[in-house]
């Protein structure tokens, strides 16, 4: 089946959040989803509090060897988990993946966890995830773009059909003003960040929403593809926002530096200036 790098998936239900900035992880909150099927649970709401689900979706391509075929020498796997690795289906209702108009059946559905899909192929191309969540937690979407990456950087050297191309992306979802029964479902789950309640709050039961399956039976830390995840713990992101506010600090030192010693040649070069103007001999120099 031949796959091509262009043009890229029709986006004419697609729409994209803004973002703030590319070097921060990012912040989704659901946009509004236009299909009539998905029924809104009328649920007393928690107002100024939000719940946060971070994410991970990405794209791991195994090289199949020289002996595969041209059109699939790629076997590829686009997914969204947790961001380490638990199971989401406590929040995830289904995860729509559109993936590029020249494969059969380009738009899949995959409504239990793993929320994942593999294929095979040698062209890459941009994929279009929708995530779609339970009724008592939103009744919208959020919408994510992904490019499938087969081939490996120069500077990691050829390809391997022993090390796949990973690229990974971590997000946050945000869902503000929760409902009452999704904070009781996910007050003690792994995957969720939940705010501290005040003192004597007291939640209802939670009732369980529909097709969501059982904490902890889907997650994936004993994935086959668990070793070539790339970890987002939160030490991790402490420590690079701790290099990146340091290199910030040795930049702004070296350009105070370069900053402080122009000014001091620009007045170096006034003084001489005014120096040069101000001094006249009082007789004229002859030679004899």
């Amino acid at each position: 089946m031949p796959h091509t790098t262009t043009p890229s998936p029709s986006k004419t239900s697609i729409q994209v959040e803004d973002v703030e900035s590319a070097a921060k992880p990012q912040r989704f909150k659901p946009t509004d989803y236009t299909d009539n099927n998905i029924n809104q649970v009328e649920n007393k709401r928690l107002k100024d509090v939000e719940i946060s689900v971070p994410v991970v979706y990405g794209t791991m391509a195994f090289y199949l060897g020289k002996k595969a075929s041209e059109l699939q020498s790629h076997k590829w796997t686009v997914y969204v988990r947790g961001a380490t690795n638990e199971d989401l289906s406590v929040v995830i209702k289904q995860v729509v993946f559109q993936l590029h108009p020249s494969f059969d059946n380009p738009i899949r559905v995959v409504e239990s966890p793993p929320f994942e899909l593999s294929e095979c192929g040698w062209g890459e191309f941009e994929i279009c995830i929708s995530i779609l969540f339970h009724d008592d937690v939103c009744d919208k979407h959020v919408d994510l773009f992904h490019l499938l990456k087969l081939y490996p950087d120069a500077e990691s050297g050829p390809q391997s059909a022993k090390k796949p191309v990973v690229v990974e992306t971590y997000n946050e979802i945000v869902f503000p003003d929760p409902s009452e029964n999704f904070l009781a479902r996910v007050l003690s789950h792994p995957a969720v960040y939940v705010p501290r309640l005040p003192a004597g709050f007291n939640l209802p039961a939670p009732v369980p929403s529909s097709n969501m399956n059982v904490k902890g039976k889907y997650d994936t830390k004993n994935h086959p593809l668990n070793h070539w995840f790339i970890n987002f713990s939160e030490a991790d992101e402490l420590l690079k926002l701790a290099s990146a506010r340091q290199r910030g600090e040795v930049e702004l030192a070296m350009t105070t530096c370069l900053l402080a010693t122009f000014c001091y040649m620009l007045f170096i070069s006034w003084t001489l200036k005014a120096t040069r103007k101000c001094w006249t001999p009082l007789h004229p120099i002859t030679r004899p």
